[in-house]
């Protein structure tokens, strides 16, 4: 198979949750144990940083990439979902994993996989493990994908934990209280290892602090870090919260014998698009009319971004807006603002909410628009309809922010 064709028979043959929903969840960690296994624990090549969280888990793992690549590391990156192409989940100093590399993995372990159903997930988590440890990697940032406790990744012992917040999303798997949740997160957790948390609330916070007593774990909030002031390239409100997170983390890797200048960390966190590549937070696409896309997909996240979008000036506010079938939409829809006109379209993929659907529930909340066929007919017509001092936001799904890209 080539590359396309390796793509092809993944997505195909294996169940992958952001695409298929629960068929894909699993209930334990015993297929990627297995798997770590058959190809040798890979996973103990290298050190890591396991990084996960409700929101911004993704930019505090590209932010941490970006300063340990500024202080000279080999730095292997892996985070999910992509945006444009499989290979961005799989990076060593801000380069993706080779098309070769991919298709030579899948075909010499496709038969394991095929015979012990491995999940999506798990088969990547195998690859970028291998890919890491032939590399030969100083460190590796890896993020969590979905919860924490039975993500596929846990099967790391990093060098530091980091739980970034939380909040209620993915329920049906999960839990639907914050204890419930905070519990799942906390099962990256591991004892003896420390435990940077992010911003948190009291009823997350107790479940932390019981967890890291049980584990010798000692735990830091990164909420009251107090330190020299930082920006970063990445211009999302959010970011500030992020970015105390990371420092909190520095912090404890270079008291654990890590060696960071202040130049590393101010560099890091400026030069994060460059270093990493990542896309899709606060992604300004164009000016006049000034186009925005963000992959807040839920309460926390986009909480922020709606407050951003107010801040912006403009005559006209045009939202092209898709989301996924399992969203909440009586605690999302309420955070978009009444007076902008709306466009909808189902994401392409099976979990896509159709678009119908979502007009007829935005219409409750006085967000009045059209529906269109796919989110590329509805980017179209929020262009053709906008002057140059308008503003259009796309958003709503990573996978409507994809599409764009």
């Amino acid at each position: 198979m080539n590359y396309r064709e390796t793509l092809n028979w993944m997505f195909a043959q294996l169940p992958m949750y952001q695409r298929q929903g629960a068929s894909a969840y699993k209930i334990d960690l015993q297929n990627t144990i297995q798997l770590a296994a058959y190809l040798k624990n890979p996973e103990n090549a290298f050190k890591s940083i396991h990084v996960g969280g409700t929101n911004g888990k993704g930019s505090v793992s590209h932010m941490l990439a970006s300063v340990m690549q500024e202080a000279g590391y080999k730095v292997g990156l892996y985070t999910s979902p992509h945006l444009k192409d499989f290979r961005e989940r799989i990076r060593v100093n801000g380069e993706k994993v080779s098309e070769a590399y991919v298709v030579d993995f899948i075909a010499s372990h496709q038969r394991y996989f095929e015979t012990n159903q491995l999940s999506f997930f798990e088969m990547t988590v195998g690859m970028a493990f291998q890919y890491f440890a032939t590399s030969e990697v100083d460190i590796a940032i890896i993020e969590v994908g979905l919860g924490g406790r039975l993500d596929s990744t846990n099967i790391i012992t990093p060098e530091i934990s980091v739980i970034t917040n939380i909040g209620l999303d993915h329920t049906r798997f999960l839990g639907d209280t914050i204890p419930k949740i905070a519990k799942e997160k906390a099962g990256i957790i591991k004892k003896n290892i420390p435990v940077v948390i992010g911003k948190t609330i009291k009823e997350a916070e107790e479940v932390f602090v019981k967890t890291s007593r049980k584990l010798h774990s000692r735990l830091y909030i990164a909420e009251g870090f107090e330190g020299e002031a930082y920006t970063s390239d990445l211009k999302g409100y959010y970011q500030k919260e992020n970015i105390k997170t990371v420092l909190q983390t520095v912090e404890v890797m270079k008291s654990v014998g890590w060696e960071i200048s202040d130049q590393s960390i101010k560099e890091g966190l400026l030069q994060v698009r460059k270093n990493t590549h990542l896309l899709g937070r606060w992604y300004i696409l164009q000016e006049e009319p000034k186009v925005i896309c963000d992959t807040a997909h839920n309460e926390g996240g986009l909480l922020f971004v709606m407050k951003q979008l107010s801040d912006e000036k403009y005559d006209r506010l045009h939202i092209v807006l898709g989301v996924v079938d399992d969203k909440d939409l009586d605690t999302i829809l309420p955070l978009f603002p009444m007076h902008a006109q709306y466009y909808f379209a189902k994401p392409d993929i099976l979990r896509g909410l159709d678009a119908e659907k979502l007009k007829k529930k935005a219409v409750e909340f006085n967000l009045v628009g059209k529906k269109y066929d796919s989110v590329t007919d509805a980017y179209e017509s929020a262009l053709q309809q906008a002057t140059s001092n308008d503003v259009v936001y796309v958003g709503g799904s990573t996978f409507v922010v994809a599409e764009i890209l």
